[in-house]
């Protein structure tokens, strides 16, 4: 029973990742605000996958990604990270500090779904 790790600021974007998480068969959605509440999840959970925006206040997506990667009990988590940002230099550094996919607003549900069971079922 794979956990995902839902981390993004905005309560709308958390809702509807956190609610396409659930058509996965006995995926459970952990929610978390920014980074920092996402390590304090980290920290008492077990995550199988992290999903984790870049633009966020008090932490933002790619400090994450590299603590996560950085951390030996947390560096095999997948990370995909989700982004406004079209930018290619947020991309390649998000890919750089270890995450491993990486996905444009606006989502589309089937490609997120697909993207996540091709990690968890890996």
């Amino acid at each position: 029973m794979p956990n995902i790790l839902v981390v993004e600021d905005s309560p709308t974007m958390r809702q509807l990742i956190s609610f396409a998480m659930k058509r996965i068969p006995n995926a459970r959605v952990i929610e978390a605000t920014d980074g920092v509440d996402a390590l304090k999840k980290l920290s008492s959970e077990k995550v199988d996958l992290i999903l984790a925006d870049i633009n966020m206040p008090v932490m933002d997506g790619l400090k994450l990604v590299s603590l996560v990667k950085n951390n030996q009990s947390y560096k095999d988590i997948p990370v995909i990270i989700i982004t406004t940002e079209g930018a290619r230099e947020d991309k390649e550094r998000a890919l750089a500090i270890g995450a491993n996919a990486y996905l444009a607003k606006p989502i589309q549900t089937q490609e997120l779904i697909k993207l996540v069971t091709s990690f968890i079922s890996a």
